[in-house]
């Protein structure tokens, strides 16, 4: 079947970033389909996390193109952003406001229009368990809940590309479950991005794995290709990555 343009929402072509001599980020070639979820591994200091904000705007490449839903985000940044929502490892949340507050200080970042401000409010906090939460402020929540608060305002104006950061770190295992079902659920309407160290992360809720090492691209196959090949993906990892 012949691929067209509007079933690839996010494509990056030969991304590198340079910090002098030293090279961050050599070449990668990344490509997500719609309603797919990429999982993006690799050891510290592979460039996952310069990568994701080359993707995601708040970094220049130093060469190569990226392009999200077939908007270029060199020439036209604002039109390719409003495509996009991030989570960073760290969550950007304000502790003394409430939940609500705070998503609708995110809403009015993201351009959501005012007539559709509540109901995207009270959409986001739907989708991410937030319905109880709405006058609680953010600090007197658990750890849990402050990232399902992150992941709130990342979805806050329906993007079709979702950048999640670390997601589940410093979650107990319940929270880990209960974070990894709803990116399985935004799965299935937006295309997202997942970069963990948890293999197990990976394998439970991902439809294709990339691993970079040094700044490149060393393994990339979806989940099925994995299973059918029998590979062990944290034998692969090792091997790869040592």
């Amino acid at each position: 079947m012949i691929e067209t343009a509007a079933e690839i929402s996010l494509s990056a072509r030969d991304l590198c970033r340079e910090y002098g001599r030293y090279v961050a980020v050599d070449h990668v070639n990344l490509e997500l389909h719609r309603g797919e979820v990429l999982g993006l591994l690799g050891p510290n200091g592979a460039g996952k996390s310069t990568t994701m904000r080359m993707l995601t705007g708040l970094l220049a490449p130093s060469s190569g193109s990226i392009q999200i839903c077939g908007i270029d985000l060199l020439e036209q940044p604002t039109a390719a952003k409003a495509q996009v929502g991030f989570l960073p490892e760290i969550p950007p949340l304000y502790p003394d406001l409430t939940v609500d507050e705070y998503l609708r200080l995110a809403a009015r970042l993201h351009r959501v229009p005012k007539a559709e401000e509540p109901a995207a409010l009270a959409s986001a906090k739907q989708r991410c368990g937030l319905n109880d939460c709405g006058n609680r402020l953010i600090g007197a929540l658990s750890k849990g809940f402050q990232q399902r608060v992150g992941i709130a305002q990342a979805i806050i104006h329906k993007p079709a590309v979702i950048i999640l950061d670390e997601p589940s770190v410093g979650l107990d295992p319940n929270q880990m479950r209960e974070i990894r079902q709803l990116i399985r659920d935004l799965g299935k309407t937006s295309s997202v991005i997942l970069s963990t160290h948890l293999l197990s992360e990976v394998v439970s809720v991902c439809d294709r794995v990339q691993i970079l090492h040094k700044g490149q691209v060393v393994f990339n196959q979806s989940m099925p290709e994995i299973q059918q090949r029998n590979i062990h993906l944290e034998s692969i990892f090792t091997q790869l990555t040592q």
